[in-house]
């Protein structure tokens, strides 16, 4: 079902209310004196948002102007967690002391903008919406990450963030085009009914494939894509740094998986996904898979800086949710989505107890941690442990789980190469992460570091994404049903 333009907005109340959000910031940027209010203005905003999506859960499925955007669960998925992306990243912004002074409506209204921004790529049916969207994301991404205009490193991020994304933004175009020539239609279904039949040209096709690839690698961080992702996320402001790594990293595979599987690929009577004939893709990735977690492992084997280091582990678990895209099985997507609620849960907590921890002392490497847990910093030393022992995926904190899902998929469909290379960059993992929790807890303090406070707001948010860590490495079953509810594209 098509849905006209005009009926179409009555399904995207969830993006017109963050529309009117950015719009009252700007205007109360004019009036307001205290500007923390303004960063309340930008929570409530998203929060009625996330209270539209779930309303907009119950629609039906079908097309949004023209075929442009789509209404289905999957959108749905997606834009919860963009929405609590938000609203994480907005909550430790009220808490950061980089944020505070001037300019605290531009920074909101951009914050909320790139928001939008991914609830459009999570529902882009079209590659000219897909392109647009990741565009729109991407400009209020380089905006942000150069917030702070008198540090001289964050300036550095911006434009290498800048740099980078053009090149992968033109090459992916370029590649979209020669779909769009090989197809004769920019829509997701209408693509995949031209090539099922497989006419068109292999060679071209896995050409443009790879092209338009290119463009989505840059997005979650994939290697070779990933060179920003190191200076971008130590020269960002720390709040900004922890969106980037949850909800920009979401979009991007949000729009990968929608490109890859409802347009190149169909479901078959086993229940496995098919690619298209002679465009082995799969193959591609799974390489790109490897390499992913395998370089993002190792290279944080040697970092001082916490912030970066969690870049470069962020790398690697971005290798770690393309094993489930691999699979080309509904096991392995709906594993994929429920290892991203985990990694929001344990990342965006890691991120907030560097924060923290920056706010008292000024430090963001690992020395800055030294005695943390014996210099007032006891509650945020044991989170921090918490959030690192998931990420690392050891029971029973949620990122066990996560790991578990995602290494039975592999397993299921035999690809065994690829789920010892996972089991063993884990293990590589527990080093780097082991060393920061010692550094906590056993290297005791000299006399010299600077006592931490915890204060109440960063404290309810940390302790939160802490027992839901520890929750949901007891009881998942919700989230895992919710994930596989969502695991379908709407295609006509």
């Amino acid at each position: 079902m098509s849905i006209g333009n005009l009926a179409s907005l009555t399904y995207i109340l969830p993006e017109l209310l963050l529309v009117l959000t950015i719009l009252v910031v700007f205007l109360a940027d004019l009036v307001v004196r205290e500007k923390e209010r303004l960063g309340e203005i930008a929570l409530a905003g998203t929060a009625l948002s996330l209270l539209s999506v779930a309303v907009a859960a119950k629609s039906p499925e079908c097309w949004l102007f023209s075929k442009m955007m789509v209404q289905d669960p999957f959108a749905v998925f997606f834009k919860v967690l963009f929405a609590l992306s938000a609203m994480a990243a907005v909550w430790m912004s009220l808490g950061s002391k980089e944020i505070k002074g001037a300019n605290q409506g531009e920074y909101y209204g951009l914050l909320i903008s790139s928001t939008l921004g991914m609830y459009f790529m999570a529902s882009a049916a079209n590659l000219l919406m897909a392109y647009l969207a990741l565009e729109f994301v991407s400009l209020t991404s380089y905006a942000l990450t150069g917030y702070l205009r008198h540090n001289r490193r964050s300036g550095e991020a911006a434009l290498k963030y800048l740099i980078y994304g053009g090149v992968a933004s033109g090459t992916m175009i370029y590649g979209m085009s020669w779909i769009f020539g090989l197809a004769g239609s920019m829509d997701f279904a209408q693509i995949n009914a031209a090539l099922a039949h497989g006419d068109a040209n292999k060679l071209a096709l896995f050409v443009a494939m790879v092209l338009t690839l290119a463009g989505f690698g840059y997005k979650i961080a994939a290697v070779p894509f990933h060179m920003w992702v190191p200076d971008v996320y130590t020269g960002a402001p720390i709040p900004i740094t922890a969106f980037l790594s949850v909800g920009s990293k979401a979009a991007g595979f949000a729009l990968l998986m929608r490109f890859f599987y409802p347009a190149m690929s169909h479901l078959g009577a086993d229940g496995n996904w098919q690619f298209i004939p002679g465009v082995d893709w799969p193959q591609l990735v799974l390489v790109l898979s490897m390499v992913t977690m395998t370089l993002g492992n190792l290279t944080a084997l040697s970092q001082r800086n916490l912030k970066r280091l969690l870049a470069y582990s962020s790398i690697a678990h971005a290798g770690y949710m393309l094993m489930g895209f691999v699979v080309l099985s509904n096991e392995g997507l709906r594993a994929m989505l429920f290892y991203m609620v985990v990694y929001y849960l344990m990342n965006i907590g890691a991120f907030l107890v560097v924060m923290i921890v920056a706010n008292s002392t000024g430090r963001e490497d690992i020395d800055g941690f030294r005695g943390l847990a014996w210099r007032g910093g006891a509650a945020p030393a044991i989170a921090m442990a918490i959030f690192l022992f998931s990420l690392t995926g050891l029971p029973p904190l949620a990122g066990f789980v996560g790991k578990f899902y995602l290494f039975a998929a592999v397993v299921r469909q035999q690809f065994y190469g690829l789920a010892l290379v996972g089991v063993l960059n884990s293990v590589v993992s527990l080093y780097y992460y082991a060393r920061i929790v010692r550094t906590m807890f056993l290297d005791f303090p000299d006399g010299t570091e600077t006592p931490v406070t915890l204060s109440l707001h960063n404290g309810a948010l940390m302790w939160g994404l802490a027992a839901a860590t520890l929750i949901m490495g007891i009881y998942w079953a919700p989230v895992i049903g919710l994930a596989d509810r969502s695991l379908h594209f709407f295609m006509g």
